[in-house]
């Protein structure tokens, strides 16, 4: 492209550019694999079997699985039924971290997945395509002696997929699915120290709820969030590199406005694509250090949203500036072949033209004299006409 500001460069500034851009890049991989641990941390949790009388019902209802508060708790489902404790009554209680331990809100984010662990029986099987409802209810506190403040509460659905591997018969009874992994929730912002997760399987056989799920023996969860350590190094690369790439911006674009021409589409294209890249840059995630903001991750979403259809749009024009200016270029040498063969045809018969007056010329005044043609009678003679020589 005429004008353009990679083509105005000498090769030694291009060589130097490339050279630095490639320093950085290895830069950010050294510190993201010798500095920075890793994403994200995975913690296992086993849900406590705790029991909910009518009486305790109206006391509270956040069950703890240990601790000073702790709830009444059973082993198997088999002591409840010995206890005739019902299914209703049976909550599972899940204290998020471990004891001893604190979330952070450098942890950015918390997804929980779900795991049941199901035995087979042969007069209990999953049934085809079954759906487990659940009712969850999540609370928070900051400390360790305060009361629970409940965060959110939702009945949820999710579709069992299980497998058993092994023959259905009597002697493989007490073996257990293989189901897999639910997704069951995801916090944005982790803003406090301590959750606590109480989760119910209401049964209901007139309204078909929680029938033909099994024999469910336990519940497990699997907290993922993000590391600190990972997230400080995140958060100081963005704040370093965000300033780089808006000094280049401006540049950029301060060197298309000196051009005589105004910009054309792709400049503009590439400026706007540099807008949002900076946008998805800038580290506005140190506002949620301080600050209980959950919508953190659809926001970032819509960022990532934007970008990406700008890279997508700037693909498309790119592309099509290509083939329009190789259609054009075909065109032109079409044309050019086209008018080189027109001239090429002029001077040719430019040149035929002057064969034939010489040939003439040489009929008219050599003909009568030439010695080949003597004592030839005038009829036999064509070159004594008046017009002896005829060029067809």
């Amino acid at each position: 492209m005429a004008g353009a500001i990679i083509e105005n460069m000498s090769t030694k500034k291009l060589v130097i550019v490339g050279v630095i851009l490639l320093l950085f890049q290895a830069f950010a991989f050294m510190v993201g694999g010798l500095i920075a641990p890793s994403p994200t941390t995975a913690v296992h949790y086993l849900a406590t079997k705790c029991v909910d009388t009518v009486k305790h019902r109206q006391e509270t209802k956040w069950f703890m699985p240990w601790g000073p508060d702790q709830c009444a708790k059973i082993r198997t489902f088999d002591e409840a039924m010995a206890k005739k404790i019902e299914a209703n009554n049976i909550v599972f209680a899940v204290h998020v971290p471990l004891p001893n331990k604190e979330m952070s809100s450098w942890f950015q984010f918390m997804l929980v997945i779900l795991q049941f662990d199901i035995a087979f029986k042969m007069y209990n099987q999953i049934e085809e395509g079954v759906v487990v409802t659940i009712d969850v209810g999540l609370a928070y506190r900051d400390d360790t002696f305060s009361e629970w403040t409940e965060m959110a509460h939702s009945f949820e659905q999710r579709k069992l997929s299980c497998n058993f591997t092994t023959p259905k018969t009597f002697e493989n009874e007490g073996r257990y699915y293989e189901c897999d992994p639910l997704p069951f929730m995801e916090v944005g912002s982790v803003a406090h120290k301590y959750y606590l997760l109480n989760i119910r399987l209401p049964v209901n056989e007139r309204k078909k709820i929680n029938v033909g799920i099994g024999e469910i023996k336990d519940i497990r969860i699997v907290s993922i969030h993000q590391n600190g350590g990972f997230t400080k190094v995140w958060f100081a690369m963005k704040t370093f590199l965000t300033p780089s790439i808006l000094i280049i911006m401006i540049w950029y674009w301060r060197r298309i406005t000196l051009m005589s021409r105004p910009p054309v589409l792709l400049e503009k294209v590439i400026f706007a694509l540099g807008i949002s890249m900076t946008f998805i840059n800038i580290p506005v995630e140190w506002f949620s250090i301080g600050f209980n903001w959950t919508w953190m991750l659809l926001f970032g979403d819509i960022r990532q949203g934007i970008f990406y259809s700008m890279l997508l749009s700037f693909w498309i024009i790119f592309c099509g500036e290509h083939l329009m200016a190789h259609s054009s270029n075909n065109i032109a040498h079409a044309r050019r072949t086209v008018q080189q063969l027109r001239i090429e045809a002029s001077i040719e018969r430019i040149k035929v033209s002057k064969a034939s007056a010489d040939l003439m010329n040489y009929c008219s005044e050599h003909a009568r004299n030439d010695p080949l043609l003597m004592g030839i009678p005038a009829s036999d003679n064509p070159f004594k006409d008046k017009k002896p020589c005829t060029i067809l």
